[in-house]
């Protein structure tokens, strides 16, 4: 057996990560999450049909958009992460390899996207605030930033749990490393080793490590307004996919903010 080794660093894990992405989250509703997470944005003022998808990973959440007809442009960390996300995008989604926190200026978006815990993996309050920041410089008039951020339940759970999921030729295992009475803002870690068969019929090992950092509401809030953003809503969500009005750390599996350029804020960052 062979051995590969993803490094802390959010691009090398999911640059390891890449090819086995679609079978972990084989299990998630795109179609139906999106739906609701449109109905929300739509809610609190959204209009038009322009989208950026900053972590947009193989491109399971802009894909929807896409064949709306929306005029999507997506970015992830991870170049491997792209690379599958290219084989199934359509012509009208342009694609770009960048940092949230070093986004540039892509265009002008009716709604911007960061899901399934990017922000999570910004582990620092200053690298939530410059990409909060970099957001806020993409955003049209009226637009509306919408993104997920882990409670401790899931920290408490998923990342302390250990489980297996099986693919055609290759099997995964996550290990969460995590306590289960875990606090916020806590530095949660899990690894995740994918065995997959070679060509020549052996087994190669390639691990990941994931660091993800729980934001507490209060420091969301903050970073948001630091980034001269207005926080207008939260929802809690669980395993359905269905979101609620206000999030509850140990129900809900995720928190959903939703974001808009503050009025009375001074120049852009």
């Amino acid at each position: 057996m062979t051995q590969t080794t993803g490094s802390v660093g959010a691009r090398e894990a999911y640059d390891v990560l890449a090819p086995f992405y679609d079978t972990f989250t084989a299990h998630h509703d795109y179609e139906l999450w999106t739906s609701h997470l449109l109905q929300l944005a739509m809610r609190h003022g959204m209009r038009g049909n322009r989208l950026l998808d900053v972590g947009c990973g193989t491109g399971k959440s802009f894909l929807p958009f896409a064949r709306m007809g929306w005029r999507v442009a997506a970015c992830d960390v991870s170049p491997r992460m792209l690379e599958i996300a290219a084989e199934t995008a359509p012509p009208n989604v342009e694609l770009h390899v960048a940092d949230a926190r070093e986004l540039p200026t892509l265009g002008e978006f009716d709604l911007v996207l960061l899901l399934d815990d990017v922000v999570n993996y910004l582990t620092g309050c200053e690298d939530l605030i410059r990409a909060f920041a970099a957001v806020a410089a993409n955003l049209a008039p009226g637009g509306v930033l919408l993104f997920d951020a882990n409670t401790l339940l899931t920290y408490r759970t998923f990342f302390a749990e250990t489980l297996v999921v099986e693919g055609d030729d290759h099997y995964l295992v996550w290990r969460g490393r995590t306590p289960t009475d875990a606090e916020s803002n806590l530095l949660a870690e899990g690894i995740l080793d994918a065995f997959a068969r070679a060509a020549d019929g052996s087994w190669e090992l390639h691990s990941s490590v994931h660091r993800q950092r729980h934001h507490a509401e209060a420091v969301v809030r903050a970073a948001l307004a630091d980034a001269d953003l207005d926080c207008v809503a939260i929802y809690g969500q669980g395993y359905d996919a269905r979101p609620v009005a206000g999030a509850d750390q140990v129900r809900h599996t995720k928190a959903l903010y939703i974001a808009r350029r503050d009025a009375q804020g001074g120049e852009r960052r």
